[in-house]
């Protein structure tokens, strides 16, 4: 990622707000996601030069959040860029992350107007960060949440973070450690005490086509 980055990129800072509050009500989380989905394509949309608009009222967009937004085409990534800390609104943050995994991802060619129909897109709403307290690797992998938990690894200058959408491709959680480190250029089996893990957990949607597209 940049600095807010991708599913395996380098973080952004500790204190991350709790995920924006919605109303109590069972419908408020999926007419949030929907808000969010319907943001990113617009805002993807736009930027091609395809002008789209998407209510920007609901709920919840105007408090503080961090997201990452996921690009798949059939099922292969084909950008992702997000925050770990709510620096804006969560409104401003997935529009500025969508355009930002279409065209701005580092891994991918930027992202033409052609290919937009058929991308799909996931948005992950994070929680707040919680630091890890352990006694080794061996304490810090037993704690972890395989499925649940995504983990930022910092040691010195070098970070890095997995989503937990990241655990159905790497389900043993020593494996997850190790792809972890490697993602922060350092080797799969080093440790040090001075390593630093936080967690989160994630809220995500994805577009159920044709609802995504309209």
């Amino acid at each position: 990622m940049s600095t807010d980055a991708t599913p395996h990129h380098t973080p952004a800072a500790p204190d991350t707000p709790d995920t924006p509050d919605t109303p109590d009500t069972p419908d408020a989380p999926d007419a949030l996601g929907t808000s969010l989905l319907r943001l990113a394509r617009a805002s993807i949309a736009t930027a091609l030069g395809r002008r789209m608009d998407a209510a920007d009222d609901t709920p919840g967009l105007q408090a503080p959040g961090a997201c990452f937004v996921t690009l798949t085409q059939a099922g292969q990534l084909r950008g992702c860029i997000g925050s770990l800390q709510a620096r804006r609104s969560l409104l401003a943050d997935v529009q500025a992350n969508a355009v930002a995994a279409a065209l701005h991802d580092s891994r991918f060619a930027p992202l033409s107007l052609a290919e937009l129909d058929h991308t799909d897109i996931e948005v992950s709403v994070l929680s707040a960060m919680q630091a890890m307290h352990f006694a080794s690797e061996t304490d810090a992998l037993a704690q972890l949440r395989p499925g649940v938990d995504g983990l930022v690894f910092e040691f010195g200058p070098h970070r890095s973070t997995f989503l937990p959408q990241v655990w159905a491709q790497l389900p043993d959680a020593r494996d997850f450690m190790a792809r972890l480190k490697r993602k922060a250029g350092l080797s799969a089996n080093f440790w040090d005490a001075d390593v630093r893990l936080q967690r989160y957990t994630v809220q995500p949607w994805h577009e159920q086509p044709p609802t995504g597209r309209n």
